[in-house]
C-alpha cells in the first residue's frame, strides 16, 4: 500500500512593498526579504510543476519552511499595528483540490493575508505527504524479497518508519489549519464564499485524517514486515511465529477505514456547505478515500477471521469461514485496481492491483484451510454477516498527529532580534535610573552594613 499523490498548487507573484506600510520604518530591509522568500517558494513551485521526472520534495519542504517565519512575521507585525496595509492584498493560488469540467486547476485570487498563511501550511502539508510517498516508492517490495538480509530489512523498516512521522507531521498541519487558523481567519469577517474548498475547514480536517491513515497503513505494513518475509516461501496457515497478533491487525485495519471514512464524508460535505454548492473536492480524491476505506475494512475482516481461525479453537471455524468470505468479496470489488486511482495515479492503481491479487490469494488460502477444517473436523455453523457485524470490534491506532508549531517569526513582534532589543531596552532604563541617583530599592540587611566598619576589614 502507498499513499495519495497530492498535484501541488502554484502562486502567483507579489511584493510585500506594494500592500504593507512600516510604522516603524524599520521593516524596509525584512519585508524585502520575506518578497524574496516568496518568490524562491514560487519558483520552486513551478519548477516542479514543469518537471516531468522525479519530483524533489525535500527542497520543496525546506522552501516552504525558509517562508513560513518570514510570512509569520508580517502577520505579528499586522496585529501589533507595527505594519499597516495600504490595500487588501490579494493572492493568486491554483486550487488542485477542486473539481471542475475541464480536469485542470483553475487560478483562484483569494484576498487577506490569512490567504496566503493558509494556502502556504496547505503546500506545506502537501508536500510532507508527498515526500512521505516518494520516499515508500523507492522502497519498492522488500519485506516478500527473500534476497532482502535481515540486516537491509530492518535499515528499509526505518525508512518506512520515517515516512510514518512525515505523515504524522502532515496531519499536524492539515489539523492546524482546520483547527486554528481557518477559524482565526473567520472571526475577521472574510466570507467562507470568498475561498476555494482548498482551504475551508471540512477539507483541511479531511485531509488530516487521510494523512493520519495513509500513515497508520504503512505503520501496519513495517509491523507486518519480519512475518511478511517469513511467510513469503508458504503463504496462508499456519501463521509463523514472528507474525503479531492478527486481532491486532483487524483493529488497526479498522480505524484506518474508520479514517477513511469520516474524510470521505467531510469532502462530501463541501460541496453541499452553504456558498460552495459548484465547489466540490475532486473526484480522484474522493474515489481514493472511498477505495481505501473499502480495502482497509476487507483486511479487517480478512485479519479478524485469521484470529477466529487460529485462536478461537473449533467452535470459532464458522465465523473464520464467515469472515474470509466477506473479506474476500469485498477484495473481489477491488480487484480491478480501483476507479478512483487515474491520471497521476495510474503507478498506484498498478500497485493496488498487485496488493489486492495477494490478498485474494491470502485471504482464498486461509479461507480454504478452515472449510476443509470444519468440513472434516469442526461442523460448525457459518455465521451470516448480519450476525457478524455486532461482533466487529473497535479500531486502535498505532500512531499519533504531530502537532504543528508555527515558527518563530524571522522579524517583528515574537523575533529573536525584537526580543533581545526589548530587553537591552529594559537593561538601559535600569541603567539610566541608577545614574539619576535615584534608589533602586530596598536592599536586604545582608547588603547594608549593621556597624560602624562592617565590610572594611579586607
Amino acid at each position: 500500500m502507498s499513499t495519495y499523490l497530492y498535484e501541488l498548487p502554484t502562486t502567483g507573484a507579489i511584493s510585500f512593498a506594494d500592500f504593507c506600510v512600516d510604522q516603524t520604518a524599520t521593516y524596509t530591509t525584512a519585508l524585502a526579504s520575506a518578497t524574496q522568500a516568496r518568490a524562491n517558494l514560487r519558483a520552486a513551485l513551478k519548477e516542479s510543476k514543469r518537471t516531468d521526472s522525479e519530483k524533489d520534495y525535500l527542497r520543496l519542504v525546506k522552501v516552504v519552511d525558509d517562508y513560513l517565519p518570514h510570512l509569520y512575521a508580517v502577520k505579528a507585525c499586522f496585529d501589533a499595528d507595527e505594519i499597516v496595509l495600504s490595500k487588501e492584498p490579494v493572492f493568486s493560488w491554483r486550487s488542485t483540490l477542486s473539481s471542475n469540467l475541464f480536469n485542470n486547476s483553475p487560478r483562484q485570487d483569494v484576498p487577506s493575508l490569512y490567504a496566503d498563511l493558509a494556502f502556504t501550511l496547505l503546500t506545506y502539508a502537501l508536500c510532507l505527504s508527498n515526500l512521505a510517498r516518494s520516499n515508500v516508492s523507492a522502497l519498492g517490495n522488500y519485506e516478500n524479497d527473500q534476497a532482502t538480509s535481515d540486516i537491509e530489512r530492518k535499515a528499509k523498516d526505518e525508512k518506512l518508519n520515517f515516512a510514518v512521522n512525515l505523515l504524522c507531521r502532515a496531519s499536524g498541519v492539515f489539523r492546524h489549519l482546520s483547527d486554528v487558523l481557518l477559524p482565526e481567519w473567520e472571526r475577521t469577517g472574510i466570507s467562507p464564499a470568498a475561498r476555494p474548498p482548498d482551504i475551508t475547514q471540512p477539507v483541511a480536517s479531511a485531509l488530516a485524517k487521510l494523512a493520519l491513515a495513509d500513515a497508520q497503513t504503512l505503520a501496519i505494513r513495517k509491523l507486518l514486515s519480519k512475518a511478511a518475509y517469513d511467510n513469503s516461501l508458504s503463504p496462508g496457515p499456519p501463521l509463523p511465529k514472528s507474525h503479531p497478533s492478527p486481532g491486532l491487525i483487524a483493529k488497526l485495519y479498522l480505524e484506518c477505514e474508520d479514517l477513511y471514512t469520516s474524510a470521505r464524508a467531510l469532502v462530501k460535505s463541501q460541496g453541499k456547505t452553504k456558498g460552495h454548492e459548484n465547489e466540490e473536492v475532486s473526484a480522484e480524491l474522493r474515489h481514493y478515500l472511498a477505495d481505501e476505506a473499502q480495502l482497509c475494512g476487507a483486511l479487517a475482516r480478512k485479519w479478524l477471521g485469521v484470529d477466529a481461525g487460529e485462536h478461537g479453537g473449533g467452535d470459532k471455524c464458522g465465523v473464520a469461514i464467515a469472515y474470509c468470505l466477506w473479506a474476500k468479496t469485498e477484495l473481489e470489488d477491488l480487484k480491478d485496481g480501483g476507479k478512483g486511482l487515474i491520471g497521476r495515479a495510474k503507478d498506484l492503481r498498478e500497485r493496488r492491483k498487485a496488493k489486492v491479487a495477494a490478498e485474494i490469494v491470502s485471504t482464498t488460502l486461509f479461507l480454504k484451510y478452515y472449510k476443509n477444517l470444519n468440513d472434516r473436523i469442526h461442523f460448525q455453523p457459518v455465521p451470516p454477516r448480519s450476525e457478524l457485524q455486532a461482533t466487529i470490534p473497535a479500531g486502535r491506532s498505532a500512531v499519533t498527529v504531530k502537532p504543528y508549531q508555527p515558527p518563530t517569526p524571522a522579524f517583528g513582534p515574537g523575533s529573536i532580534e525584537y526580543t533581545r532589543r526589548q530587553v537591552d531596552s529594559l537593561e538601559l532604563d535600569v541603567d539610566n535610573v541608577d545614574l539619576a541617583g535615584k534608589s533602586p530599592g530596598p536592599s536586604s540587611s545582608k547588603d547594608t552594613p549593621s556597624y560602624a566598619g562592617a565590610g572594611s576589614y579586607f
